[in-house]
């Protein structure tokens, strides 16, 4: 009989490069496994055989019971400011990479476990995840990535048949996502308040190796890698802006390197237009409010520029903080960038004019004194180009400053001499008509807890296609009914 080939075809360079950057660990046992969701397009792409995995065996592995051939499960180790305050050790508590794979387009791809057990990072937790939070963060994962926003992915959600008490009992379950990389700002944090600056230079060698090879070997490399990642988090906030998306725990051992978005717990999409908004229940101070996200990814990198200081100038303090200081001063010249250009395509808009940011601010100002839908105004405006402007005004209450504001934006376009239905089909192409609404995602999730996962599948069927508008999914382009009440979400899983 032939052998079967290894289900996943493992090449673990954090584990065999970085010792001393983990624990080696493996995911408890749990009575009953059992696949309840399996991304079978993202399994092709990572180059695995999802008929074999959409199988109890791949149940065990995506619990954590059963360590396939190559794996090298580990808990790696970061620190991390939390709502401002430092601590030293965090780590992953409840989670384990248990490998990485090269996918399909030559990319190398994180396969990581959450929920998955206690570690010795657990300070004191269960290591366990229950089913509604996981189904949170592959539902809404799997959205912005449909929106085209980097993010980590879902792979798989597995019940495991324990009841864990949060809140009172709930299922227990174990998400596996994938990844371009799990290293963190908190992660070089770790080793810099140690003051081990060997390991914080092979930290960032490794970094440079997997995410900007073509820095390997620059005399100026570990300045550039501080550069390359306050672009990519620049651009990453900007998209998040642009849909609407709240993270809600913006802490540093939740800001990538990759610059890809991470760890979706008390996240949510915003209804109404309002840049103060908070969802997290602890947050409350406002700390990670809608309109400071860019404020505080600033806030963020300055502290990754702090842990590799180092490294930038090794004999010269001084020279390390000023040169580190001007790429950071650079983040809002290329945050504003970004968030403009994403303006001008939600607004139908390809040429550039001085007046258009106050064009997009006089807009939000109108959209936030009258508490419009900020996802469906901008849909509707689609409709507002060719004329169709019912559907857009319904969201003013007193459409006088909305009128204003649409006469300024008709001229703009005019400018352009773009046929309006060319307009209102780019604008179409990026404004979403369906996200994880919060009533939606609550919904979905309660029925999951007793049993019943149809209405989570039906909103993933909704947000992985956001922007084609499809017979069927029109309560999902809906705003929260008006008795759903303020929202809240809890961190943790």
């Amino acid at each position: 009989m032939t052998a079967r080939p290894p289900l996943f075809q493992f090449d673990n360079t954090y584990a065999r490069e970085l010792p001393g950057f983990y624990v080696a660990w493996q995911g408890a046992k749990v009575p009953a496994p059992e696949l309840v969701l399996f991304n079978r397009q993202l399994a092709e792409e990572l180059g695995l055989d999802p008929d074999v995995l959409e199988t109890p065996e791949g149940a065990a592995i995506f619990a954590g019971v059963k360590s396939p051939d190559g794996a090298s499960p580990l808990a790696q180790v970061y620190a991390g400011h939390q709502f401002g305050g430092f601590s030293p050790q965090l780590g992953d508590g409840r989670a384990l990479l248990i490998g990485e794979v090269i996918d399909q387009n030559g990319r190398r791809r994180d396969i990581h476990l959450k929920g998955s057990g206690p570690t010795p990072f657990s300070r004191g937790g269960d290591g366990k995840a229950v089913v509604g939070p996981v189904l949170r963060e592959y539902v809404i994962g799997e959205a912005m990535h449909a929106l085209k926003i980097p993010t980590t992915r879902a792979l798989a959600a597995v019940t495991t048949g324990e009841t864990i008490f949060r809140d009172g009992p709930k299922p227990g379950a174990v998400l596996a996502r994938v990844a371009a990389s799990h290293l963190r700002v908190g992660t070089f944090q770790y080793f810099a308040a140690r003051g081990e600056t060997d390991k914080v230079r092979q930290l960032a060698d490794y970094a440079i190796a997997r995410h900007d090879p073509d820095l390997t070997g620059d005399g100026e490399r570990y300045l550039k890698l501080l550069r390359r990642v306050i672009e990519r988090q620049a651009a990453l906030v900007a998209n998040w802006v642009l849909v609407g998306f709240v993270h809600g725990v913006m802490n540093t051992d939740n800001t990538t390197i990759s610059g890809e978005t991470i760890d979706y717990g008390p996240c949510a999409f915003i209804d109404a237009y309002h840049p103060a908004a908070v969802f997290s229940s602890i947050d409350h101070g406002g700390r990670y409010a809608f309109g400071r996200q860019p404020v505080i990814a600033q806030w963020n990198l300055a502290r990754l520029a702090e842990a590799i200081l180092a490294l930038i100038e090794p004999d010269d303090l001084d020279k390390a903080v000023e040169r580190a200081s001007t790429e950071l001063s650079r983040f809002p010249e290329i945050y504003r960038p970004h968030w403009l250009a994403g303006m001008r395509a939600k607004l139908g808009l390809r040429t550039e004019e001085d007046g258009d940011a106050a064009l997009f601010e006089q807009l939000l100002s109108e959209m936030h004194d009258q508490k419009a839908d900020y996802t469906l105004t901008f849909r509707r405006l689609g409709e507002a180009a060719v004329g169709e402007t019912e559907a857009a005004r319904a969201f003013f209450a007193d459409p006088a400053g909305f009128d204003e504001w649409l006469s300024a934006w008709r001229a703009r376009l005019s400018r352009e001499g773009i046929e309006p239905g060319a307009v209102k089909a780019a604008m179409d192409e990026v404004n979403p008509l369906y996200i994880p609404r919060n009533h939606k995602v609550e919904e979905a999730l309660a029925a999951a807890e007793g049993g019943d996962y149809a209405p989570v599948n039906k909103l993933l069927e909704a947000v992985k296609s956001p922007f084609e508008e499809r017979p069927g999914f029109e309560t999902y382009a809906e705003p929260a009914p008006e008795d759903f009440g303020p929202y809240q979400t809890f961190c943790g899983t």
